[in-house]
């Protein structure tokens, strides 16, 4: 049953299967034999290798051995989670935080907790997965608007006559690269008497002039506003926290099941954690770095007249479009050097199959310009794929899609 599966998935070319990487997480990485360019990482800013974080995981786990042995309200809370909170809670600039095992944990606890007091959840359809498992899992009424479209959320809020309501969205979507509305969605929040919580995990780190996230890049602040974010990202560690008001970071530790039932983080982690978000703020120029690859990337391939969306993040798209496209260029990059795989349905519908590249703090211009000229040479070596590549959505769509389905994976 499973091999027809299998063999069906591969004939529409949307067969996935894990490649091993022989090295650190570097922007060099060797990719099976081969050193390549790695343009598909989420470490932003260079800290998963960085000597600091590194040491402090090593001293942690010297201290407190592997594992935290149990759950946090059982045996399995250290100093390093308590320390790593507070700095979590002062960097993201609220009374408290929480931190979970996973990222995904933290979006399942957070929503389920919150959807005890909410009637109907709304949410961005380009949300993360995590944040529509955790709603389907409530059992509640959950209505999908447009991505980015505040006012359609603004006329389903109208119209709807349930008064407690909880909005859900990205921060920076992971998949386009760009923002949220935070400002115009505050502001329905704040209307409304909603909810509103940001999935921040592409955000912090990297956006607003200190790097603590989408918040920060808007300069906002309400109290109907609750943070979620991650430390397997920016911060080159493993984890996911909630920042927000101290009542709910302290009803959750009571309620959220996803942190009440899973063994802790590893101390080990915990301290890694810390270690970069000291870095973060001690070392403005590593954003600044990236900031300025970010440019040269974006600029580059606008002048090739590649297709990146409304991307305003280091995530760049290159849409082309229809699937077997996509894994062509994702082929044809890796064979210049280039590590950056196709994106397919059902992350993406087939009309906006594409290659997600994403820049870090690790890569140089040479870099950049590497990646650059792999591309151009698309035009003379594959005419049609270079079509598709700048015209993406001529032959399939006639325009852009406005959406895609909120599901994970490449």
């Amino acid at each position: 049953m499973y091999r027809a599966r299998l063999d069906l998935l591969a004939r529409r070319s949307l067969l996935r299967r894990l490649r091993t990487i022989h090295s650190a997480p570097l922007a060099e990485v060797q990719l099976e034999g081969h050193q390549v360019l790695l343009f598909s990482s989420n470490n932003y800013l260079d800290l998963a290798t960085h000597p600091k974080v590194a040491e402090a995981a090593i001293t942690a786990l010297r201290r407190y051995g592997v594992g935290a042995g149990a759950s946090r309200l059982i045996s399995g809370t250290f100093p390093p989670h308590v320390e790593l909170e507070e700095r979590l809670a002062a960097f993201k600039r609220t009374e408290a935080a929480l931190v979970f095992s996973t990222g995904y944990q933290a979006n399942l606890g957070l929503i389920q907790t919150l959807a005890e007091e909410a009637s109907i959840i709304y949410a961005d359809r380009l949300c993360h997965g995590s944040l529509i498992d955790a709603s389907r899992l409530c059992k509640l009424p959950l209505r999908i608007f447009r991505h980015r479209e505040v006012s359609q959320l603004r006329r389903l809020l109208e119209r709807d006559t349930r008064t407690a309501s909880l909005i859900l969205t990205d921060g920076v979507f992971s998949m386009d690269g760009d923002l949220a509305p935070l400002p115009s969605l505050v502001a329905v929040a704040e209307s409304s008497g909603a909810r509103l919580v940001v999935d921040d995990a592409h955000g912090t780190g990297v956006m607003g002039r200190d790097g603590r996230g989408t918040v920060e890049h808007f300069g906002l602040k309400s109290a109907a506003l609750i943070q979620m974010g991650t430390l397997s990202k920016a911060l080159g560690a493993f984890g996911g926290f909630v920042a927000g008001p101290r009542d709910l970071i302290e009803y959750l530790v009571n309620r959220a099941r996803s942190f009440i039932y899973t063994t802790a983080l590893p101390p080990a982690m915990a301290a890694a954690a810390s270690a970069a978000l000291q870095l973060v703020e001690a070392e403005p120029e590593r954003r600044a770095k990236l900031w300025s690859l970010r440019e040269r990337l974006y600029q580059g391939l606008k002048a090739l007249g590649c297709e990146t969306l409304a991307s305003e993040s280091p995530i760049l798209p290159i849409v082309v479009g229809d699937v077997g496209g996509a894994v062509r260029l994702s082929e044809h990059l890796l064979a210049h050097g280039i590590y950056a795989p196709a994106i397919r349905p059902p992350t993406v519908p087939p009309s906006s199959s594409r290659v997600r590249l994403s820049v870090t703090a690790g890569h140089t211009p040479a870099h950049i310009d590497q990646l650059l000229e792999a591309l151009s040479t698309v035009r003379k070596t594959d005419g049609v794929l270079w079509e598709r590549l700048t015209h993406p959505f001529s032959a399939a769509t006639g325009s852009a899609p406005k959406t895609h389905s909120p599901s994970l994976g490449g």
